[in-house]
């Protein structure tokens, strides 16, 4: 057992109201930095983690001279005060008043605060105020020049944004969307991609933009299941303004692309995301004035909502024969948003087919000249996959297309009972000819499907179905969780599982998938390989889903364990590593240094400061810690001790 003391000797304060209260003193920011700077031997040019190893590696005391004196001797606490400098830095300032309860604070504390700072950081809007921030993509190159798309029926925006590219000049070109999108036309955009404008809303002196929340990194666009995650992290730190805006943006999304988008960039107009719009929707509600406006809300919001699921996941692309959903993003060749050279690993494996030289396989495949029908498929398949959110994973063996899978089929059961409450509790049961009692038929029909086709009644699990072969697949994934996921919390007639199922289902699984630091995103007999979504790594979404799972089966210790396993992951990380909030981890190590090459682990790269972390993880981490303090304080406790206490290695394999 590890206790904070140990971590952090000599050092560690327990905050009284004396200490509460201690006057600040004032710090020369540059002559401050500089001494902290040199006392590590390191230069200017070395960013923090350099700065913190060598820190660590002498082990010396850092004296400075106020009053009562500051002596650091622990690495951790010289990063916190070297942060809390460059903090001020940034904003301009010479000298900045420093408390040294900030510096002393406890670590689990301090983050938690540190994420109610970074949705700002992480929000963005697509207006003449903030677009230079927002059209920047690391994916995409375009030269100088940025691509603004505004959808055919939104004539008021289109308007607007051509006006604001007459303002830039040639930094910005408008284009105005056809009225029907095809393939063929996404595929003409491939050396001109750009941003896909999202909502606008009036106001005295003209126009501003709708605001969003991005992942962070990379990731500088809306996604479509980040965003419930990053809003429960919203609504937990009290950002309801912005977790509403986050359920607009999404309407438009619906009604002017016809999908909530796999995120807002013209290379994702094909495709979407795994469905979450109707948890958003219930989440949200309750913190909203009940009014007129808000009803009226509500009914713009389901009509969207029934859209969707209407001609996307009810639609023939997706639909199979079994009345199961799959994912399935339409489009031909290589997804253009991933790296160059990403794929060259399977044109060379082509290329040795057709013994071909690789890099003339490739250009001739890419121009059309040569016809490779395998190869097509495969990219069907691989888009299919970057739909699923799960991109990307060993878990289909690259025929994602093929498969009904588990947490789709789960999520879809969500809406539909969801829109069967919204509409009997806020419409008396009626909204426009869409009936309560007719969506949880469809409810009902579907859960039936959900037992019968992915229950495997001797493994006690579920498994994705192979639409294709008729058969189930038994790769075990933290997705056979999700239909403890189903269902609305305060009414048991609307779970997915029996409480005798739910139990079997989690003493099944919690072995193979239950590690350290949090639940495996697939089981730990899966081939170890560089797919992101594959043991050993662990992410954001599936604990949250599994952790709202276990709660709503009354299985709160559970819940608890897996909650403290995670946010001590993320806290201990952190801790190590300068305020690092990372994208994924590995939970079996509990380190963020993960082993995937495909894109590494978005969050890990700054030179002094973090200021945004990472979307859903800032969110899982806000939401662990109202759950703990609210179900086992004794935990929180424990957390922010650092301490391992013997409950939370039960069970663990």
């Amino acid at each position: 057992m590890t206790t904070v003391s140990q971590i952090m000797p000599e050092e560690r304060h327990h905050f009284d109201s004396t200490c509460q209260e201690e006057a600040p003193f004032t710090v020369s920011i540059e002559s401050a930095l500089q001494r902290l700077i040199q006392e590590s031997g390191a230069s200017d040019q070395d960013t923090i983690h350099t700065l913190r190893h060598k820190w660590n590696q002498l082990g010396t005391e850092f004296s400075f001279e106020v009053e009562p004196a500051l002596t650091l001797t622990d690495p951790y606490h010289k990063t916190v005060f070297f942060q809390i400098l460059k903090t001020a830095e940034s904003s301009g300032q010479t000298e900045t008043a420093v408390y040294k309860k900030d510096i002393y604070e406890n670590p689990v504390r301090r983050l938690s605060k540190l994420i109610k700072t970074y949705w700002h950081g992480l929000t963005r809007c697509i207006d003449e105020t903030h677009l230079d921030q927002i059209l920047q993509d690391s994916k995409t190159s375009s030269g100088t020049v940025h691509y603004l798309y505004v959808p055919h029926s939104d004539e008021e925006g289109y308007s607007y944004y051509s006006s604001v590219a007459q303002k830039l000049g040639d930094r910005l070109v408008v284009e105005r969307l056809p009225e029907n999108v095809t393939l063929e036309y996404v595929k003409s955009l491939e050396n001109s991609h750009g941003l896909l404008s999202l909502a606008l809303e009036k106001t005295d002196s003209g126009y501003k933009g709708v605001p969003f929340v991005v992942p962070g990194g990379r990731f500088n666009e809306m996604y479509g299941w980040d965003s419930y995650f990053i809003l429960k992290g919203l609504i937990v730190d009290g950002e309801i303004a912005l977790a509403k805006a986050m359920v607009d943006n999404f309407i438009y999304q619906i009604e002017h692309y016809g999908k909530i988008l796999n995120a807002n960039r013209s290379y994702y107009l094909t495709r979407s995301q795994p469905p979450f719009f109707t948890s958003m929707i219930r989440e949200v509600l309750p913190h909203l004035e009940k009014s007129s406006a808000t009803k009226a809300w509500l009914k713009k919001a389901l009509k969207a909502a029934i859209k969707e699921y209407r001609e996307v996941w009810m639609g023939p692309q997706k639909l199979t024969d079994t009345g199961l959903s799959r994912y399935f993003g339409s489009g031909t060749g290589p997804c253009p948003e991933v790296e160059e050279g990403h794929f060259d690993h399977i044109y060379a494996t082509f290329a040795k087919q057709y013994s071909m030289n690789p890099k003339d396989f490739k250009e001739q495949y890419l121009n059309g000249s040569l016809q490779v029908s395998e190869l097509d498929e495969f990219f069907v398949h691989d888009r299919a996959v970057r739909e699923s959110g799960h991109d990307t994973t060993h878990r289909w063996d690259d025929q994602c297309a093929d498969f009904a899978p588990v947490e789709l089929n789960c999520l879809l059961y969500q809406i539909e009972i969801d829109i069967a409450r919204l509409i009997g509790e806020e419409f008396d049961g009626d909204l426009d000819g869409e009936t309560a009692l007719n969506w949880r038929e469809a409810a009902q029909q579907r859960k039936e499907k959900i037992n019968t086709y992915f229950w495997n009644e001797e493994k006690g699990l579920f498994f994705d179905y192979n639409v294709v072969l008729n058969r189930q697949d038994d790769y075990e994934s933290a997705t056979t969780l999700f239909p403890l996921y189903a269902g609305h919390e305060d009414d048991p007639t609307t779970h997915l599982l029996s409480k005798e199922r739910a139990k079997r289902l989690l003493e099944n699984a919690l072995p193979f998938l239950e590690m350290a630091g949090g639940i495996a995103a697939t089981g730990k007999n899966a081939k170890r390989s560089t797919r992101q979504w594959d043991f050993p790594n662990g992410w954001a979404p599936h604990q949250m889903v599994i952790w709202k799972g276990c709660l709503q089966h009354g299985f709160t210790d559970v819940a608890c364990r897996l909650i403290y396993r995670w946010l001590y992951t993320i806290a201990k990380n952190a801790k190590d590593h300068n305020g690092m909030i990372p994208e994924k981890f590995d939970v079996v190590r509990r380190s963020h240094d993960v082993f995937a090459c495909e894109y590494g682990n978005v969050g890990t790269d700054f030179d002094y400061i973090t200021q945004e972390g990472f979307g859903w993880v800032n969110a899982s981490f806000q939401l662990g810690i109202a759950i703990l303090q609210t179900k086992a304080p004794h935990l929180y406790t424990s957390l922010e001790d650092f301490i391992l206490p013997e409950e939370v290695f039960v069970q663990v394999p």
